[in-house]
């Protein structure tokens, strides 16, 4: 469980990171360039790791269809969270990209097999009350704006139960050399109609998105190898704070009291999943012993 935590901290840092470069690039360039370019760069890079390695098997795989079923939903949620970057706060994205877990808790218990235990729904739990407190539904911040990235966050979770069951026979240089082939194109077709040649800084935040695509990928994909995906999601909700205290820092965006309520929800979540031990005699929601 620790090495997944500290896989998972790789994970965190490297969407913030994200983050920060679309929110500089948004109205700048468009979305879908947004997505090609990082997935050219992405492409260069981990092919050039991968052909170091001297183990070009990785450039292969017998799950080419799911591959193709991840890659092309991972891009739809892609493009709903770069969306929504450009026109929420920051934390109100993270926020309501929390409802990852619940879908992907469902979504794993169904094709993964893996089991919901009280433990399970209890963090989750905790961690979309949390969401809620944030979020304060009827207060004006669930709009049109908001629905698009609770779209991508379903995207997402179906995304990461693909990692998941990728994980288990893929490498994650692998898992991450087809999610960049499979994007490129997809990304290129949509951005032709919008196409404007990057200038100065603007190359700089491309760059950092790119790299950062592949080193949270890269950290999710390990940590999604030494623990069940509903428990790596659910640390996940670690992102809220740091993005929050980002947002503050660099873009003048207001740290709410509802805000650092909520994500005290998060963190004990996240602290039952990871500390409190599964008693041997607990049944899973739903399965009989």
């Amino acid at each position: 469980m620790i090495k997944s935590a500290l896989w998972m901290v790789g994970t965190l840092t490297s969407f913030s990171l994200m983050a920060v470069g679309v929110r500089e690039l948004s109205g700048l360039i468009d979305t879908f360039q947004i997505l090609f370019f990082r997935s050219v760069i992405g492409l260069v890079i981990i092919s050039l790791a991968i052909a170091c390695s001297g183990k070009g098997e990785r450039f292969r795989t017998h799950r080419l269809g799911l591959h193709g079923i991840r890659n092309s939903i991972h891009f739809a949620g892609s493009y709903g969270w770069f969306l929504g970057i450009g026109l929420l706060p920051l934390a109100e994205v993270f926020a309501l990209e929390f409802t990852v877990p619940l879908w992907t808790a469902l979504i794993a218990s169904t094709f993964l097999n893996e089991q919901l235990t009280l433990k399970k729904v209890t963090a989750i739990a905790l961690g979309l009350i949390g969401v809620f407190v944030i979020v304060q539904p009827g207060q004006g911040v669930v709009n049109f704006s908001s629905f698009i990235v609770l779209g991508a966050a379903i995207c997402y979770a179906i995304a990461h139960s693909s990692t998941k069951s990728l994980s288990a026979t893929e490498h994650p240089l692998t898992i991450l050399f087809f999610m960049c082939l499979v994007q490129l194109p997809i990304g290129l077709c949509f951005s032709l109609q919008n196409w404007q040649n990057p200038a100065g800084i603007q190359w700089f935040w491309i760059v950092v998105i790119g790299i950062t695509l592949l080193t949270a990928h890269f950290c999710m994909a390990k940590a999604m190898q030494t623990a069940e995906a509903t428990v790596v999601v659910t640390m996940d909700f670690l992102r809220l704070p740091a993005i929050a205290m980002v947002g503050v820092l660099f873009y003048s965006e207001p740290l709410e009291f509802t805000l650092m309520a909520g994500a005290l929800l998060m963190l004990l979540g996240n602290l039952l999943n990871i500390y409190v031990p599964e008693n041997k005699h607990q049944e899973a929601i739903g399965k009989s012993n």
